[in-house]
């Protein structure tokens, strides 16, 4: 599956983060969906069904652990990256509850990121 193009959908409301994410993802040769809150993000995801989800916590409308759940219960072989500079030990125990696939701590490096690529296309 290395070969595989991933389609990864970027869920954050920051335009700037979604951007510099959007740019590593494509530099990683991924093709980037992007949504600026939660509920945007599970629409997107129900419709585009991406490869792979990195998705923010604190957002408006739904929040990041809400779209989780609501990705995962339309998908559970959904593959959702957990990206937040507001984790708390507490977020963390929640989203893995919830099936994410990773958790990342903003700042993130590209090799973080590249690690979970490669991880996804396993």
């Amino acid at each position: 599956m290395e070969d595989r193009q991933l389609t990864v959908l970027v869920c954050d409301d920051s335009i700037l983060v979604r951007k510099q994410l959007k740019d590593l993802l494509e530099d990683l040769g991924c093709e980037v969906l992007e949504a600026k809150n939660g509920l945007h993000g599970v629409e997107l995801y129900r419709q585009e069904k991406p490869h792979a989800v990195f998705l923010d916590i604190v957002m408006p409308e739904m929040d990041g652990i809400q779209a989780l759940q609501a990705i995962r219960e339309s998908d559970s072989q959904a593959k959702v990256v957990m990206v937040s500079s507001a984790a708390t030990a507490s977020h963390v125990k929640q989203a893995l509850r919830l099936g994410a696939f990773s958790f990342i701590q903003k700042p993130y490096t590209k090799e973080e990121i590249s690690q979970v690529i490669l991880s996804i296309r396993k």
